[in-house]
C-alpha cells in the first residue's frame, strides 16, 4: 500500500499492485485494474518511486 494525496489535499492509500498505469496530463492520473481513475498531487515519478519501493518491500526475502 502506498499513501498519496488527492487534489483537495486529502491523503489516501492505494494498493500499488492494483495500479494499471500512471499518466501525467498535466495532473497525475492513476488508472486501476478495475478502470477507476484517480487524480493525485504527487508527480508521476514520485508515484512510480513509491510503487517500486512498495514492491521491493513486499517481495524481499524473509530472513531470520
Amino acid at each position: 500500500m502506498i499513501q498519496l494525496t488527492r487534489l483537495n489535499g486529502q491523503p489516501f492509500v492505494i494498493n500499488a499492485d492494483k495500479i494499471r498505469y500512471v499518466e501525467q496530463t498535466p495532473d497525475t492520473v492513476i488508472c486501476t485494474d478495475h478502470g477507476d481513475k484517480l487524480m493525485v498531487k504527487e508527480p508521476m515519478q514520485e508515484v512510480i518511486r513509491r510503487a517500486i519501493e512498495y514492491a521491493r518491500l513486499v517481495r524481499r526475502p524473509i530472513t531470520d
